[in-house]
């Protein structure tokens, strides 16, 4: 019996809370303007006035559209993965699952979403914070990759600050 609740549309995990938010069958994100040059994160330099073009966000973040998905994540367990409390994942169920990706399984019925990672004992779902344990597969357990995530899309104001 699993220690993880679930109800319809949402499964709880130690750490980590997923909501499936299906796609709508025409995705419509912004197209917003796309600067010539990329921002230097280190030190500042001019800005350029020149703007190359449009970006169109379902051409950059959407490679399967009938198979995206968007599940918005509650917890801290992928922090070390860079998927924080509140980020919104960009799921594609068309991409194969390899070592070392990040995924959203189900386990014995229940969502997580964890790193995959292949070994000689066979199938871990990697937690991505210490404060979490990983999740040895074993072989009676029921596993399926749901799918594969892309995209962690995130607020900047709402990532924690390193303390220097």
């Amino acid at each position: 019996m699993s220690s993880n609740t679930s109800t319809e549309g949402l499964a709880v995990f130690p750490g980590v809370v997923l909501s499936l938010l299906a796609a709508p069958p025409a995705i419509s994100l912004a197209h917003g303007p796309l600067l010539a040059r990329p921002v230097p994160a280190g030190f500042p330099s001019p800005a350029d006035d020149y703007i190359e073009g449009r970006i169109d966000l379902n051409r950059h973040l959407i490679a399967h559209q009938e198979a995206t998905f968007f599940i918005r994540v509650a917890g801290d367990s992928m922090t070390r993965f860079g998927i924080h409390d509140g980020d919104l994942l960009v799921v594609d169920r068309a991409i194969e699952a390899s070592d070392q990706s990040i995924v959203i399984a189900v386990l014995e019925g229940d969502f997580t979403v964890k790193q995959l990672r292949h070994d000689s004992e066979g199938c871990l779902l990697r937690a991505g914070n210490t404060d979490y344990p990983d999740i040895r597969v074993g072989a009676e357990q029921a596993l399926t990759i749901w799918g594969v995530v892309r995209w962690s899309i995130h607020e900047v104001g709402s990532c924690r600050q390193a303390s220097r």
